[in-house]
């Protein structure tokens, strides 16, 4: 079986200026088989299609909350409405599975100090690691996985391409060297331009996500719709982690 597993971030990674309006950063991976995942790009493409006319359009989280660039067709309310019932349909109708790690970054700084270790890093393990479990799981040796990640910077994707290879080659603490460089084909870094589907639900997916960690007790009705395509087992949410 081939899978692709898309990762997309909220919130800011740095530990310098944390936001305390929103002092988490979540990544988010969205693990789907690739026959299902050409049925949900196609249904995302004929979204924009329907909406855009067949211009460009990159779904972006935050323009689309701030009604920004594109979307500001939604400030037509029963546009709006319909857009996101849309949307909606296609994140509850199609299979996939969602798996997140949350670092409150500011009890993190207290724990660990400002230059304590990447929280990128620390978040992408946790999906890296939780996906090959999950994988094993479901078809012990009979997968390959394929990993998109959204391009940050020249800077960026070099240190995230060595601390990937380190993995790869170390293992973890979890995971044996041998399965990662049985299982994963290869590691891409995508620009947002680039216009991949799966990479803009994960975004998609992930602010809600965040929200959850910041506040579990707060209204949040995307969270619900997306809370039972996170990893479960035994009835808990073992695709979430929240650090610390």
């Amino acid at each position: 079986m081939e899978y692709n597993l898309f990762i997309d971030e909220s919130g800011d990674h740095g530990l310098v200026n944390i936001n305390e309006s929103f002092p988490v950063f979540l990544l988010c991976g969205l693990l789907i088989e690739s026959n299902n995942y050409k049925k949900i790009r196609g249904e995302v493409n004929e979204l924009k299609t329907r909406f855009w006319e067949g211009k460009k359009v990159i779904l972006h989280s935050r323009d689309i909350r701030k009604c920004e660039k594109e979307f500001v067709i939604l400030f037509d309310e029963a546009k709006k409405k319909d857009f996101y019932d849309s949307l909606n349909s296609i994140f509850i109708s199609n299979k996939y599975t969602l798996i997140a790690s949350g670092i409150n970054k500011t009890n993190y700084v207290l724990k660990h100090g400002r230059l304590g270790n990447d929280v990128y890093e620390i978040a992408l393990s946790f999906i890296i690691e939780k996906t090959l479990q999950i994988l094993k799981e479901w078809h012990d040796d009979q997968f390959e996985l394929k990993i998109f990640i959204e391009k940050r910077g020249r800077k960026e994707d070099q240190q995230l391409s060595e601390h990937f290879q380190k993995i790869k080659h170390r293992g973890s603490a979890l995971i044996e060297p041998l399965i990662f460089s049985k299982h994963i084909k290869n590691i891409s870094f995508k620009f947002k331009k680039e216009d991949i589907n799966g990479l803009q639900l994960a975004d998609l997916a992930a602010y809600p996500i965040a929200r959850y960690v910041i506040d579990t007790a707060r209204a949040n009705p995307a969270f619900e719709i997306l809370k039972d395509k996170i990893y479960h087992k035994e009835g808990n949410l073992n695709g979430l982690i929240i650090y610390p």
